[in-house]
């Protein structure tokens, strides 16, 4: 069943450097769990920003639902490459899948560093 969103949401923004701009990804969550992901490319009017948008959306219906792990979503989108992979720290962001898988993991990370439980 899919959980209906409250009014108020807490959350972080991390901002990534890739070969199409600056993307910002947000995470909410609810119950101490991820529940949405907005995903804001910093050149706006592209097809790109666009797609990073969608990315966003999807990726929130599915942490809605509780269905699917959220570090099956990383695992799904890390690794894809793009036209214009860009120097990160760790190696590379391959393309904004890629990033957006960056930012989630890293919030997974955190969020199990955090606190006792699995995943």
């Amino acid at each position: 069943m899919k959980k209906i969103r409250p009014e108020v949401l807490e959350g972080f923004t991390t901002k990534l450097d890739t070969g199409y701009g600056n993307l910002y990804v947000t995470i909410t969550e609810n119950d101490n769990k991820p529940f949405e992901v907005f995903c804001t490319l910093g050149k706006s009017g592209a097809s790109t920003t666009a797609d990073a948008e969608a990315i966003g959306r999807l990726i929130s219906l599915i942490l809605r639902y509780e269905i699917i792990p959220p570090r099956e979503i990383v695992t799904q989108l890390s690794g894809i490459g793009g036209g214009t992979p860009f120097p990160y720290k760790d190696g590379k962001i391959l393309s904004i899948p890629d990033a957006i898988a960056i930012a989630l993991g890293k919030y997974l990370d955190n969020k199990k560093e955090g606190s006792d439980e699995q995943e």
